[in-house]
């Protein structure tokens, strides 16, 4: 009879080790990836979103332009400015429509955006700055307020924080120009809807002067506040006075002619 042949095993080290390498090496991949996805919505966020919305809104520029008729020439400085009466005031369009042209010299010699009506997100994310449906429009007694980013969509209020009382903010309609003169800014809650009062902030007050209230967020890369700049409007001319001269050559450049 054939003996039996011992068996002889072999201890195999459980793969323990090779599982936890495999799964830190998995999990790095993993951050890797989500870092690469991080950087890329960043980008998209600081600097796509401005191409697009800059590329919409000049569109929106030149369309208002066209509307318009010829540029006529440039008003004398402001030293002794004619008196026109008082403001025409425009009727608002409809939502999206485009409102007007704000020229901000503080904010950059070609500082340029369009005024669209409303303050949903297909506006602030496209057109620029935002009208408040429910406050004045240019020129008219009361708050005319508007809305627009600070880093992102065009960032059309990003230097909201650089303004110093007595700069001057240009808002120009089809009707004429307006000039405000900017007085101080504040800072507030997302839920200090009181700043787009007709004087704002203040619930009892009538208003006997035309506002111009400017808000964003805060900080300048966060949104758990909200920045306010608060102007008084100085004078108005007519389209037919031509531009004031301080911002002749923006207003000549936005309808392709400077």
């Amino acid at each position: 009879m054939l003996l039996q042949e011992k068996e002889t095993r072999v201890a195999v080290p459980p793969p323990r080790a090779g599982v936890l390498r495999t799964a830190v090496q998995i999990m790095g991949e993993l951050l890797i990836t989500a870092g690469v996805i991080l950087l890329l919505f960043v980008a998209w966020q600081l600097w796509w979103t401005n191409v697009e919305s800059d590329a919409k809104q000049s569109e929106a520029i030149k369309n208002f332009v066209q509307e318009l008729g010829p540029l006529a020439p440039p008003s004398a400085a402001p030293s002794n400015p004619a008196d026109y009466g008082p403001p025409v005031v425009s009727e608002p369009p409809s939502h999206g429509g485009t409102i007007g042209i704000m020229y901000v010299p503080r904010f950059g010699a070609d500082y340029t955006r369009p005024i669209a009506q409303g303050t949903s997100t297909d506006v602030l994310d496209t057109l620029g700055l935002g009208h408040y449906k429910n406050t004045s429009m240019p020129g008219a007694v009361g708050n005319f307020a508007v809305a627009g980013h600070r880093q992102t969509h065009g960032a059309v209020l990003d230097n909201i924080h650089t303004l110093v009382p007595g700069d001057k903010i240009y808002v120009q309609t089809k009707d004429g120009y307006y000039v405000y003169v900017f007085r101080n800014n504040q800072v507030v809650l997302p839920t200090s809807t009181d700043v787009l009062l007709p004087v704002p902030a203040q619930p009892a007050a009538t208003p006997t002067e035309s506002f111009l209230t400017m808000t964003s967020c805060n900080p300048r890369f966060g949104a758990q506040e909200r920045i306010i700049a608060y102007s008084v409007l100085e004078r108005w001319q007519p389209a037919s006075a031509g531009p004031p001269a301080e911002i002749a050559r923006q207003v000549a450049k936005a309808r392709g002619e400077g």
